[in-house]
């Protein structure tokens, strides 16, 4: 993600103040102007993926929740549709509006935090304040619904785990008729508010042949003109019974991106409302089979499912041998396909606009690192490693450390001293 361009360079992270999780650019700058910029990734490595492979579908229902704080119903969904394809499941329409309901919730949270975040990346803080206060209400709804305001828990394989009273289906109804006099006064002041004009108008922007080559998803696509909307591509749960529409703008700045985002609130509310006005009769789950049996029965196989997260499109692909423990996951996350687009952003900004141009893709970096691990050999090199070798790698590198010693840069076969 680097070119050659002569001039200044300024490191930002992978620990600065403007950065909430570990990233690391190299920025060159002309005078105040950025001309190119360098990214290094992988600092908040969490080893999801190989911890999958040790655990039963069920359980990584609730490991794979915890990917991300702020997706955690993104990434179950997209996993349970996943091994229900595996297992031919036909989930229930009722399961399906509300996980719907659910799904967009979160996205009202997560688009609601990013604007409270925006604002205070641009000095704005009563902005700030007034979005955070606002986005409690969703909170309280999830919380209402499913016992939790982040971690949800609602998912299942087949169905989900909780149903969706009348008393609560009333109360989701009252809080979206309060939610969108909000969301409409917001509409109206922020895109026209001077400081955020002045921060975010032509700044940070990706044309939409950029954002057609890099792949650009989400809101940032959407952003600069992309209509690309899984729910509306490829339909899941409920979708393809909802009415809603894909919001876009052409500008691809930070300032069509707030707006991108804002709208898509208001499109939230309205699928909110269907959901709950609309919910059928039937089952939670769609077999009554315990799990145990259940799981017994998926076949070998593949299988790619996509989820539109708050963030953009979210791929989780399995892999199964046959038993009820995966053979192999793997989750390509929004962030991960947008940061391509940061560094085209960056550049022609001012240095000061660095941190509002990389949180204008909202991005989620513990959710992006991954590490491969050499399992079988077939990729070997001098600098390659397998499990046991990068594990006493990494001893070897922190004991030497707080020797203030030097490490070797690649691993040597034969050594197993350590555990």
């Amino acid at each position: 993600m680097s070119e050659e361009v002569s001039g200044t360079e300024i490191p930002v992270g992978p620990q600065h103040p403007s950065l909430k999780e570990p990233a690391n650019f190299t920025l060159t700058v002309d005078g105040e102007v950025i001309t190119g910029a360098d990214l290094k990734l992988s600092y908040n490595h969490r080893g999801i993926e190989q911890a999958a492979l040790s655990k039963s579908y069920l359980e990584n229902i609730y490991l794979l929740e915890r990917i991300c704080g702020i997706c955690s119903h993104a990434h179950t969904s997209s996993f349970v549709t996943g091994v229900e394809d595996l297992l031919d499941l036909d989930v229930p329409r009722r399961a399906n509006y509300i996980r719907t309901l659910i799904g967009e919730l979160e996205r009202i949270h997560s688009h609601m935090l990013w604007l409270g975040v925006a604002g205070h990346e641009i000095g704005f803080d009563t902005l700030w304040q007034y979005a955070w206060r606002d986005r409690e209400l969703v909170l309280d709804l999830l919380e209402e619904i499913t016992g939790n305001r982040i971690h949800y828990s609602i998912n299942t394989i087949g169905g989900v785990r909780q149903d969706l009273t009348d008393e609560q289906r009333e109360t989701v109804l009252e809080k979206m008729d309060e939610l969108e006099e909000r969301i409409d006064f917001y509409l109206e002041t922020v895109p026209n508010e001077e400081t955020v004009r002045m921060r975010c108008e032509g700044v940070g922007t990706v044309s939409t042949e950029l954002a057609r080559e890099y792949c650009a998803a989400g809101p940032v696509g959407r952003a600069s003109g992309l209509p690309v909307d899984v729910r509306k591509d490829a339909p899941y749960a409920a979708y393809d019974e909802m009415d809603f529409d894909v919001i876009t703008e052409t500008t691809g700045d930070l300032l069509a991106r707030t707006t991108v985002r804002i709208r898509e609130i208001a499109e939230s509310i309205s699928i909110i409302r269907q959901a709950a006005e609309g919910i059928p009769e039937g089952d939670l789950k769609a077999s009554p089979q315990p799990m145990q049996a259940l799981l017994a029965q998926i076949p070998e196989g593949d299988v790619v499912s996509r989820y539109e997260a708050p963030r953009g499109e979210l791929i989780h692909y399995l892999r199964s041998d046959g038993t009820d423990t995966p053979e192999r996951i793997h989750i390509r996350v929004p962030t991960l396909a947008n940061w391509p687009t940061v560094v085209e952003a960056l550049r022609g900004s001012y240095i000061a606009d660095t941190p509002i141009v990389v949180a204008g893709i909202d991005p989620c970096i513990s959710c992006t690192s991954r590490i491969g691990v050499e399992t079988d050999g077939s990729h070997a090199g001098e600098n390659s490693f397998n499990l046991d070798e990068l594990r006493e790698y990494g001893i070897e590198w922190y004991d030497d450390r707080a020797e203030g010693g030097s490490v070797r840069t690649e691993p040597q076969s034969g050594r197993g001293d350590r555990p």
